[in-house]
């Protein structure tokens, strides 16, 4: 076999952090002193620099009185509010490691990843008491606002001990576990080390970089990688003013860009279409941003270009996932409008990447398609409790094998054209196939299915489930929606339904899905 063909980054190399996550990110926070650190978009409660400072610390020394030392594990479960930071690096500061669940899980997801997690305490909010309740058995739940008959973790600001002074291991040490379903499978912890998550920030900052001239909206989820990384750890370690809103919408999106004078929007694909073509968006005063940056899933390059011209302003795109904490490419400051249509920009520096072609294993060269692989400093420590599987993603070489067909061209720029994993993007939330499947194999109407990502007519992908009905069941389109809707969070749900005489199987038992996808491309065409 040929020699393998190693792309490098055409940036100097990084040095990775030899300090603890919180540490890292709020070095000059105290010395800010009264700048604006974070606002709630809704109320205008705001949190200085200097009080986030004082809040960490004070928080770290409540949460070690009541028992948290280093190898416990901290639940995190809460859309964004401005206390969600200051949860997090306080955990983290007293020796936690933090496993951020989505806001939308339900009880039965959320019981199994505090189970699979160990976790050892859960930090909620009033709304999502009942599924946090429900979810977590023995363990004590908290909540950060302020519930009757129940603690609150601004009870523990009011602590008077000393600040923890835990040893970290920053290489071993892992300071987040969020869950991600990998390529295929169902959702696994990725172990994020203090030292992959603050490398992570140092290449992310060599492309791309905020200051404190900078106002910026969070309303990518804190939970998922990319709102933890840019919203939070990249904006506060820079000094940025972070606008916090709880859920994406519309209206209240805008409101904020325009009244708060957001300079940078960090963004899935979604919002850029509702940007482009949205009549709300029509006379408002949007001077003051230049940049918008779309990740979690690719975004249409003509879709890009109608907003970008709609706005005025440069319109990235980034790539990575959670196994990389998350990035190996962006599009650097200043080149957006110069740059191909649809690129997913530079390699990172200290990062590797090879494009190794599917059919041949063979290395694809410039222009050639082939499974992007991965290595660098930011790569993950593995799957948390599964040995097998991280060996199923990561080679004995360390490279990681992404499952994302790419390109490069002759200039370095980066290409995402396909997927050779299963995993479907819902506005840029993961939905693993397997588990669907597995919802819908529970319903007595459902004799067997199978899950694929199809793309709506607003160019989302979505879940759509090709059902074989059980003997003598008369189950309709609706029926199966209603009962999948019922056993899943609201991101995964099954959108589309079609009726099937035999689920196509390999003599393995694998499900062939890409005859599911070439008979979904024959039906479109036909359309």
């Amino acid at each position: 076999m040929a020699e393998p063909r190693i792309y490098s980054s055409e940036y100097p190399a990084v040095e990775t952090p030899t300090t603890p996550i919180w540490q890292f990110v709020l070095a000059d926070a105290a010395a800010r002193g009264d700048a604006p650190a974070l606002v709630d978009g809704i109320t205008g409660q705001t949190i200085s620099y200097a009080q986030l400072a004082h809040m960490v610390e004070r928080m770290a020394a409540g949460f070690a009185g009541i028992g948290v030392k280093p190898g416990d594990v901290v639940a995190l479960h809460s859309p964004n509010t401005v206390l969600y930071p200051v949860v997090f690096y306080a955990a983290s500061r007293a020796g936690a490691t933090v496993t951020t669940l989505s806001a939308l899980a339900t009880a039965k997801d959320m019981a199994g990843q505090l189970a699979d997690s160990g976790a050892t305490l859960v930090v909620t909010v009033g709304a999502l008491l009942p599924v946090a309740l429900e979810a977590a058995g023995e363990r004590p739940v908290w909540t950060c606002d302020r519930v009757e008959g129940h603690p609150s973790v601004q009870d523990l600001l009011a602590a008077d001990g000393p600040a923890p002074d835990v040893a970290v291991d920053p290489a071993e040490d892992v300071a987040v576990l969020p869950y991600s379903s990998g390529t295929t499978a169902l959702p696994k912890g990725v172990m994020l080390t203090h030292a992959s998550i603050g490398v992570n920030l140092a290449q992310i900052d060599v492309l791309h970089t905020m200051g404190p001239e900078d106002r910026i909206v969070a309303v990518l989820p804190f939970f998922h990688i990319y709102g933890m990384t840019v919203l939070m750890n990249v904006a506060l370690r820079k000094g940025a003013t972070v606008v916090v809103l709880p859920r994406f919408d519309l209206l209240q999106f805008l409101d904020v860009l325009e009244q708060h004078r957001i300079t940078r929007a960090y963004v899935a694909p979604p919002v850029v279409l509702a940007l482009a073509k949205h009549p709300a968006v029509d006379g408002r005063d949007f001077s003051a941003l230049s940049f918008i940056l779309s990740a979690a899933a690719p975004l249409d390059a003509e879709l890009a270009q109608v907003c970008a011209d709609r706005l005025g302003v440069e319109i990235g795109q980034a790539y990575g996932m959670t196994e990389l904490s998350p990035g190996t490419h962006l599009v650097p400051d200043g080149t957006a409008r110069s740059a191909p249509p649809g690129t997913v920009g530079k390699l990172f520096p200290s990062t590797e990447a090879r494009l190794v072609s599917v059919e041949t294993g063979e290395d694809a060269g410039p222009g050639e398609e082939g499974e992007i692989w991965i290595r660098g400093p930011q790569r993950m420590k593995g799957y948390f409790g599964r040995p097998e599987e991280t060996d199923t993603l990561i080679d004995a070489d360390g490279w990681l094998h992404t499952g994302d067909i790419g390109t490069v061209d002759d200039d370095g720029w980066w290409f995402v054209v396909d997927r050779v994993k299963e995993l479907i993007k819902y506005k840029g939330y993961q939905v693993a196939p397997a588990e669907l499947e597995a919802v819908l194999l529970g319903s007595p109407d459902v004799a067997d299915a199978a899950v694929i990502g199809v793309y709506d007519e607003r160019g989302d992908e979505v879940p759509k489930a090709f059902v074989v009905r059980a003997p003598g069941s008369a189950a309709t389109e609706d029926d199966v929606l209603a009962y999948v809707a019922e056993h899943t969070a609201p991101y995964k749900r099954v959108r589309r339904v079609e009726f099937i005489d035999a689920v196509p199987k390999a003599a393995s038992g694998k499900i062939l899905r890409r005859e599911l996808r070439a008979k979904e491309r024959e039906a479109a065409g036909q359309a």
